[in-house]
């Protein structure tokens, strides 16, 4: 019968799914693309649906959301409220995913 020998041990390589996801992401270069999807999700989340039903097109670029609005009212409302929106949507994925948005 072998004992034990602990030089041998074996190595726990467990990683969490959000761990081995993020690797995958890097490893296909896609984790721009996934940054902008979850930026436009976190935006339609937190704005609700008034909003979003005056909203035309949402796209990131360099870490900066453009959202094309069909109405100049809530254009200007919103554009008096950008930080506060910057800071709910990061806050939102828990990381910095956007630092300026520019309402088109």
């Amino acid at each position: 019968m072998k004992k034990f020998n602990p030089r041998y041990k074996r190595t726990s390589n467990e990683e969490s799914i959000d761990e081995v996801v993020t690797k995958l992401l890097k490893a296909y270069g896609l984790t721009k693309n996934f940054d902008e999807y979850e930026a436009i999700n976190s935006f339609k989340k937190l704005m609700g649906a008034p909003i979003v039903k005056y909203t035309e097109k949402i796209h990131l670029k360099n870490k900066r959301m453009y959202v094309k609005l069909t109405s100049s009212i809530i254009r200007e409302e919103l554009s008096m409220g950008r930080s506060k929106i910057i800071d709910m949507i990061n806050e939102d994925l828990g990381r910095t995913v956007v630092l300026d948005i520019v309402f088109v």
